[in-house]
Formats: structure tokens, C-alpha cells, sequence
């Protein structure tokens, strides 16, 4: 059964010079890594969506690291989910294994792989 996400209220205002959102008191208590003063990275991700994430949070990217910040919503929200609802997670049976393993014959990959521009997934 699917679980419809938490939402919390806001309107967009201004501080100042510059602008502004204004979001109810229960998401920071939800939420107290998005804590007063944290330093936010913002992204827009499609028309009326954004994605914000605190920079300097428990699981901030390093300069090093190759960072995708809609991937790594998307896996923080698995990663919830599957502890939410284990009975959900089936593991893989010998048949689909095998076929898999049929598909991936003479495929060779390396993380130094470059995908062409023309690759879409």
C-alpha cells in the first residue's frame, strides 16, 4: 500500500533584500537538520519543484565526490521506505538471477567508463 509523503505548509516572502521561504514550525521539528542558520543548496528540478539540501549536513558531499542531488533524494527516500516496509523487499529468485546473468554476458564496464552524450537513461 502505498504511503502519501509528509507535506508541510509555506509561502514565499522576503527577508530584507532578498527573498524568502517561510515554512510552519512542525517541518524544522520534523526535521532538525534543516536547523537555524544551517547552509542550504537549492535546485530546481522541474517546473514548481525544488529540491533542498543542507551543505554542511551528516551527509554532505565532499568536493571529491560526484554529487547528484536528485539521485540522492531518490535513494534516501528507498532507503526509508524499505525500513518502513520490509515486507515489501523480495529477493531476487534463481530464475530472474540467471537470466540477468544471461543479459550481462561479455559486458565488461569500469568507473573510468565515459558514457557518450547521446546515452539517455
Amino acid at each position: 500500500m502505498a504511503r502519501a509523503a509528509t507535506g508541510f505548509g509555506g509561502a514565499i516572502t522576503t527577508t530584507g533584500h532578498s527573498g524568502a521561504l517561510r515554512l510552519e514550525k512542525s517541518f524544522f521539528q520534523a526535521h532538525p537538520e534543516f536547523r537555524l542558520k544551517a547552509k542550504l543548496r537549492v535546485h530546481h528540478i522541474g517546473p514548481g519543484q525544488l529540491l533542498v539540501s543542507v551543505e554542511d549536513g551528516p551527509k554532505a558531499a565532499t568536493a571529491d565526490e560526484a554529487h547528484d542531488p536528485v539521485v540522492s533524494a531518490y535513494l534516501a527516500f528507498l532507503e526509508k521506505d524499505m525500513g518502513a516496509n520490509p515486507g515489501s523487499l523480495s529477493p531476487f529468485t534463481s530464475a530472474e538471477l540467471d537470466k540477468l546473468t544471461d543479459q550481462l554476458k561479455g559486458v565488461s564496464v569500469s568507473d573510468e567508463d565515459i558514457l557518450p552524450d547521446d546515452v539517455t537513461f
